[in-house]
């Protein structure tokens, strides 16, 4: 049993690395946004690391807000496809 529970980190390692190297080879078949490897290197990470599971959390939460383009200033440029123009807006010198 003690044997089992010594090489379970070096075989999760290993695994990872056939997984990894499975999908560098399958890359430019596959469409998938996030690699399987990367989730597992972050998973096993956030086991040992308290502050990478706060750090999954927080981009978990960050991914769900929506951005938009009212919000803070007005933006420096606009683009109308209706009326083919494009807008730019000086900053004022005066204002900073």
């Amino acid at each position: 049993m003690a044997d089992l529970l010594g090489w379970s980190i070096p075989g999760w390692i290993l695994l990872l690395m056939a997984v990894a190297l499975y999908e560098a080879l399958t890359r430019k078949r596959r469409k998938r946004r996030t690699p399987v490897s990367g989730t597992f290197t972050d998973e096993f990470t956030a086991m040992f690391y308290g502050t990478k599971r706060l750090e999954l959390d927080h981009r978990d939460s960050v991914s769900m807000l929506r951005d938009e383009e009212a919000q803070g200033a007005p933006p420096g440029f606009g683009v109308d496809l209706d009326r083919q123009t494009v807008v730019l807006r000086r900053q004022d010198p005066s204002a900073s």
